[in-house]
């Protein structure tokens, strides 16, 4: 078993070695190939792996080496594979294997393609760190070095300026955030001496309630970065100026969801501070809907699956915050496989029509891309959580908790958001795929993508229609590790009603979105309709004039504050003071030079000078030494 744990960890980190050895090279269809292989070995290693965990109800531990040893402060590079872990290895390694196919495709015509699959390999490999490690230091390390490859990839295209624009906004905003989650663990280990995960939740019982607080709130703060949580959200719309591919693995089924995962993994932590979980259920719920009415107006596709990432991730957050962790982790699941789907069907739509975003100048390209609408629809079938599809099953199961636990107003918010997620699904289907064909107006020839793109595409259509049906037998294997609560609404006309009207108004607004976008009338907007000019399409436009207040209120005055501080702290103070000590130095060697001019005359008048000098020293000293006591008195009577 620790053979598998070490092939599953460091195949896709061999595979992002080869490839970077070609990054500076011509295309090499080898380097997409080698590294698609490893990544499938990586994921049958992690199917095993899953096997033995489910069958024999142990976990695998390893401790591979030393890392710090410093006083009472010992960590290793352990790892380990648990019924939490194996789940995100698997999310991870599967997801990962089927983008890595798709790429080769999609990538097909890119100067950097082999420098491409070093990048997305080694994010899958810091990815693998982090959810595999026993401790928090080891988690940091991934947790940086995911964030570390999105900055590369999400900036891949680094000669287009608003794609490194975003890649800088991205690694900004989770630099600020990761402060917060460090300090959370160095209170960790001040409060109880260790940072492997069973020994640091082992001692936290004993604590004090306001240190587990504030334990939990930082570790969070890191959670809200990564995961895109309000205020810190603004960078994943942006991140959409990377790749496909990589908003695919990225922003839909790996990096975003590792706060979720922090948060699931610390559970022994959160369960101690009620409070505080409520908080980030009612902080995910907000986030939830708030993303939802972004994505209602949103003409960029690619920008409305990500708002829909967000507002899902939103969903997570309320069941790991209302103590459903294994709902939270099954809906993390089961949503990166149709969200995943969804962003690698954008993707082809992208390709037939020469990277255009906006579906307003599409309509009508389910007669020329038959299998990436069937794929896209399905996918968001699931999302909206019509039964039987994974959606349903997870999502659904988000809201039995919060009608549970009795926090009807949580409720209420994802009942709504159910609503928006259904309707704008089903808006940018409508407008990509049915009506008229709008695209022939700009002369795009759309087609479809490549079949073995679309044959990759394929293990995630079948999990995103039948994931749902692994309910009983997952929460039988991760309940062994997380708390084994049911949630049911027990009352059988309750539960009825609430189950059918849910999915009564969800089939409500997709066809509601049908009947708004599949309409002839449907022209490409410029800015001159009621509804364009309305107060509330404005402010959804502009994302609550959030990222316009970032700018004007804080990165302005910051840019100013640094530019004041260069002219007169910088150059007049810290330079000026390294300038002057390096110009006494020089003054004096220059002044000095004549020493070793290499002249015999000149050096023996230095020779004979410097031992006058020494000589001279010598009596003063011996002079002090013999009559030190003389001297003492003499100064003691100065008053010295």
């Amino acid at each position: 078993m620790e053979l598998l744990l070490y092939t599953a960890l460091f195949a896709p980190l061999v595979g992002s070695l080869f490839a970077a050895l070609f990054g500076a090279s011509p295309k090499t269809l080898v380097t997409g190939v080698v590294t698609s292989l490893l990544l499938g070995l990586s994921f049958i290693a992690s199917t095993i792996l899953l096997v033995f965990v489910i069958s024999s109800g142990q976990f695998v531990q390893v401790e591979m080496m030393t890392w710090i040893t410093a006083g009472d402060l010992y960590i290793p590079f352990g790892f380990i594979v648990d019924q939490i872990s194996v789940t995100m290895m698997m999310v991870v390694t599967l997801v990962s294997t089927v983008v890595h196919v798709y790429a080769i495709g999609y990538m097909d015509h890119d100067k950097g393609f082999n420098r491409f699959f070093s990048w997305l390999s080694a994010f899958v490999f810091s990815m693998l760190v982090l959810v595999m490690s026993d401790n928090f230091a080891g988690l940091f390390i991934g947790w940086e070095g995911v964030g570390l490859c999105s900055w590369g990839l999400i900036g891949f295209w680094y000669k287009k300026e608003s794609a490194t624009w975003a890649a800088n906004e991205a690694f900004i905003m989770n630099r600020i955030a990761d402060l917060g989650m460090l300090i959370g663990i160095f209170l960790i280990y001040w409060n109880t001496g260790s940072l492997q995960y069973h020994e640091a939740f082992a001692a936290m019982p004993a604590l004090d309630t306001s240190a587990l607080t504030w334990i939990g709130i930082f570790l969070f703060v890191g959670a809200m970065g990564k995961s895109a949580q309000f205020p810190l959200h603004t960078w994943l719309a942006d991140a959409m100026e990377g790749p496909t591919p990589v908003s695919a693995l990225i922003h839909a089924a790996t990096m975003v969801t590792a706060g979720v995962y922090l948060v699931i993994r610390s559970h022994e932590l959160y369960a101690l501070i009620p409070n505080v979980g409520l908080f980030i259920a009612s902080l995910g719920a907000f986030v939830a809907i708030f993303a939802a009415s972004m994505a209602l107006v949103n003409r960029d596709i690619k920008r409305v699956i990500a708002y829909s990432t967000l507002s899902q991730l939103g969903y997570m957050f309320v069941a790991a915050g209302l103590g459903a962790y294994w709902v939270a982790l099954f809906h993390l699941m089961a949503h990166a496989f149709f969200k995943a789907l969804l962003f690698l069907g954008a993707g082809n739509v992208m390709h037939a029509m020469d990277s255009e975003l906006d579906p307003f100048k599409m309509g009508g390209l389910g007669k020329k891309m038959k299998v990436t609408m069937i794929m896209m629809t399905l996918a968001s079938v699931a999302l909206a959580g019509i039964y039987p599809f994974a959606g349903f099953f997870s999502k659904d199961l988000i809201l039995e908790a919060a009608f549970v636990e009795q926090h009807y107003i949580i409720y209420t918010v994802l009942l709504v958001t159910a609503g928006l997620t259904a309707f704008y699904s089903f808006r940018i289907i409508a407008l990509i795929f049915h009506g008229e064909e709008r695209y022939k107006l700009f002369g795009f020839h759309p087609h479809e993508a490549y079949k073995f793109m679309l044959v990759a595409m394929s293990p995630l259509l079948l999990l995103a229609i039948i994931a749902g049906s692994f309910k009983l037998s997952y929460f039988e294997m991760v309940t062994n590790l997380l708390p084994a609560i049911e949630y049911h609404i027990h009352h059988p006309l309750t539960y009825w009603v609430i189950t059918i009207g849910t999915q009564l108004f969800v089939i409500a607004s997709i066809i509601f979105a049908y009947k708004k976008y599949m309409s002839k009338s449907i022209k490409v907007p410029d800015g001159t309709s009621a509804m364009e000019k309305s107060f509330f399409y404005k402010l959804l436009i502009n994302q609550y004039y959030i990222p316009h207040f970032y700018e004007e209120y804080l990165v302005k005055p910051y840019r100013e504050l640094s530019s004041v501080f260069w002219k007169h702290l910088d150059q007049k103070v810290v330079d000026a003071t390294v300038d002057g000590i390096a110009n006494v130095i020089y003054a004096t060697g220059e002044n000095s030079r004549d020493m070793q001019s290499g002249n015999l005359s000149t050096m023996l008048k230095w020779m004979v000078a410097g031992l006058v000098a020494l000589l001279s020293l010598a009596v003063v000293f011996g002079l002090a030494t013999r009559h030190s006591d003389k001297i003492m008195l003499i100064l003691s009577g100065l008053g010295v």
